[in-house]
């Protein structure tokens, strides 16, 4: 069962409201360890002194911030705890804003906001006030030593915190090479309505369960196989085809054809994983690929 990570108060105006916090997400992966190929023992890794190679006790381990290449301000665990921000149990609500005003790029990890027994309607209409007006809460609350700055929306009659990125953390997209190019892309009014027309032959209502790690799944089942001792066989990459050139009309046509095929074919109107492409719109992409390749020299191969 979940445990709260934490415990405390939304504060806003005089009204207190006392809640705890719950993560919302789990994350999935696999791990592995490390093991010496010889005889699949564990490896640990040791600390050591750049300079001397000896291993270094973890009592005599300190901090230290590298101004220059090899030069260190050493910072003891005194310094930063005076610098800390002071412990609060509460989450203290600044402002309200629209919520289409924040970028998901903000956004950072996700909890629950649970109230307790005796503050049930007080959090209750907190809620409904928030959902009715439409807006999201941002406020600032500490937690392990560090102050984050949050929001808080409501969902389905909860309240969810999001722990958010300070501005000076996000990068710009102006500091991404190779972005500025699209400024000078000029696009025509069919490009755009055969766009458009993909888009809505792929549409749906997000439904979360369609969708799984199945590269994840693929590594779990080759672990299961291989602890029974079945032998396995590593396939080769196909050889890539970036350099071929596609008409871009064609493709999208090609695109919608087959998409509309898929949904066609599947019980639920919805596009099946497994649902092959029609083979008109394969030889439709297919010609285009050709009579693209014919009128532009296909790009050189980077060495």
């Amino acid at each position: 069962m979940p445990r709260a990570i934490w415990s405390g108060a939304i504060s806003f105006g005089l009204v207190s409201i006392p809640v705890k916090l719950y993560t919302a997400k789990s994350p999935k992966s696999v791990r592995f360890n490390q093991l010496d190929g010889r005889d699949n023992q564990r490896i640990k890794q040791k600390r050591v002194n750049a300079h001397t190679g000896e291993e270094v006790p973890y009592d005599e381990i300190v901090k230290g911030y590298e101004i220059m290449k090899d030069t260190y301000v050493v910072i003891t665990d005194d310094e930063i705890a005076s610098l800390s921000p002071k412990t609060s149990r509460m989450i203290d609500i600044v402002e309200f804003v629209e919520e289409d005003e924040i970028d998901p790029v903000f956004y950072q990890a996700s909890y629950y906001l649970v109230p307790e027994e005796l503050a049930l309607k007080s959090y209750a209409l907190l809620t409904d006030a928030m959902a009715r007006d439409g807006r999201v809460a941002l406020a600032r609350l500490v937690m392990r030593t560090k102050e984050y700055l949050a929001a808080i929306r409501p969902s389905d009659g909860r309240l969810m915190l999001n722990t958010m990125m300070y501005s000076d953390e996000v990068v710009e997209a102006s500091e991404i090479p190779g972005l500025e190019a699209l400024d000078d892309i000029a696009l025509s009014e069919g490009e755009q309505k055969m766009a458009s027309t993909l888009i809505d032959s792929l549409a749906g209502a997000f439904n979360p369960d369609k969708y799984e790690d199945s590269f994840r799944n693929e590594v779990l089942d080759l672990i299961d196989r291989k602890s029974k001792g079945e032998l396995t066989t590593v396939a080769e990459d196909a050889p890539a085809t970036s350099d071929t050139v596609v008409d871009l009309m064609a493709a999208l046509e090609a695109s919608v054809a087959a998409a509309k095929e898929a949904r066609a074919g599947h019980p639920t109107g919805t596009a099946s994983k497994k649902a092959k492409p029609a083979k008109k719109a394969k030889k439709a992409a297919k010609k285009s690929t050709k009579k693209a390749a014919a009128k532009k020299p296909a790009a050189k191969k980077s060495a």
